[in-house]
């Protein structure tokens, strides 16, 4: 029986539970609380944050793989545990050009991938004519440890913006962990799961739309409702860069469309992904069991669709509460074709990921499946906010 390393202990951890027990893989994580979802999961916990490396060697020797849950790790220290004969899916040389915003988005455009006008604060003489060459709004992200908004800001003006950075920098940080980039008026938000094995080979899941709020998912409707020549640049995208990295593993992909069809590369988490959530009820191979196959050298499963498409719903917290939200989550899972997820997070506060729901969709009509999921897919969304949220 295979041991994984898992470092992070949270809900992506905790969801690859069932893959490994179909798989006969035995989970072992490093995680900081004994709270953290993936604990009740797991056959052995290492209680240390994710950073510390010191931990990660115990791991080490619980497993015979260490994979990645979150990226907010110390790669420089894990690369002496590398050297030692530790041995990290995906390669610690695949997570270098990407843990840094900056650098990832350097290094997709020297892939040659289309990404949005972007500079590093550090590298800026003269930040007005930068500003006047983007145009407001601009895009204000911190360079490491950003995620579900967290780190990201819009500017509409050059006064919020030296606000901002003044703000910052006396909480102890400095300009040069940031970046600016143009704000994209995109039509809609989309994302691609892809994953690469052992053997090279890279297998992509429906390209879905992901619909934010104040910069979280909310929604994910699945498959996008886009044209077919926007399916394989998309999936294009996926093979180059997993390719160039010799991934092995699962990456998620999030990319903007814009108003004229054209394509730009947002972020790129290399790890499982919110957006590929819908996996785990609607196609035959989930992105959790097709992770632990690509990190334990398995041949990778089959990532289509069984349904005409999902809709997938995120149940995040809207106050600080220790409630578990029974009569809402009974109520959800009376949804035809409703599959509740809840993570068993202890501590509910505005924003946070409890849990999520996808509900599979029949297509009886002549309607592609995009065009029908797209359009029950939002009313059945509705549907599940006006249970989630108070009104």
């Amino acid at each position: 029986m295979k041991r994984v390393g898992v470092i992070g202990g949270g809900q992506l951890a905790w969801m690859m539970a069932d893959a490994a027990q179909k798989l006969g893989v035995e989970l072992v994580v490093q995680t900081p609380s004994k709270h953290d979802p993936a604990v009740s999961i797991a056959q052995e916990t290492v209680f240390a944050p994710v950073d510390d490396a010191t931990a990660t060697e115990i791991l080490a020797q619980k497993c015979d793989v260490i994979t990645f849950e979150n990226e907010f790790v110390n790669l420089d220290a894990l690369s002496v545990l590398a050297q030692k004969g530790v041995y990290f899916r995906p390669r610690l040389e695949a997570l270098a050009p990407l843990l840094d915003k900056y650098h990832q988005r350097c290094y997709l455009r020297d892939l040659g991938l289309p990404v949005p006008q972007f500079f590093a604060l550090d590298e800026v003489e003269n930040l007005k004519s930068k500003i006047e060459y983007l145009g407001f709004p601009v895009v204000l992200k911190s360079r490491r440890h950003g995620y579900d908004g967290q780190g990201t800001f819009i500017i509409q003006d050059f006064a919020t913006l030296e606000q901002k950075l003044s703000y910052e920098t006396t909480t102890n940080l400095n300009q040069s962990l940031f970046l600016l980039e143009e704000f994209v008026p995109f039509e809609r938000e989309l994302a691609i799961i892809a994953a690469r094995s052992v053997g090279g080979e890279v297998i992509t899941y429906p390209v879905v739309e992901t619909q934010q709020e104040q910069q979280v998912c909310r929604r994910v409707i699945a498959p996008a409702e886009i044209t077919p020549n926007q399916v394989a640049e998309i999936q294009a995208i996926a093979h180059t860069l997993l390719n160039s990295l010799e991934v092995v593993g699962i990456f998620g992909i999030e990319l903007f469309l814009s108003a004229d069809g054209k394509i730009l590369v947002n972020e790129i988490a290399p790890r499982t992904h919110n957006s590929g959530h819908f996996s785990l009820d609607a196609c035959e191979t989930s992105q959790f069991e097709q992770h632990l196959r690509a990190v334990c050298g398995l041949p990778l499963g089959n990532p289509a669709l069984q349904c005409a498409g999902a809709v997938m719903v995120n149940l995040l917290g809207y106050e600080n509460s220790h409630s578990d939200y029974q009569s809402q989550r009974q109520q959800i899972a009376e949804i035809p074709q409703a599959h509740v997820h809840w993570y068993g997070k202890t501590e509910s506060r505005p924003g946070r990921k409890l849990g999520h729901v996808t509900v599979l969709l029949d297509n009886q009509t002549r309607e592609s499946r995009s065009t029908y999921a797209n359009s029950v897919g939002a009313a059945i969304a509705h549907d599940i906010e006006s249970i989630w949220y108070p009104r």
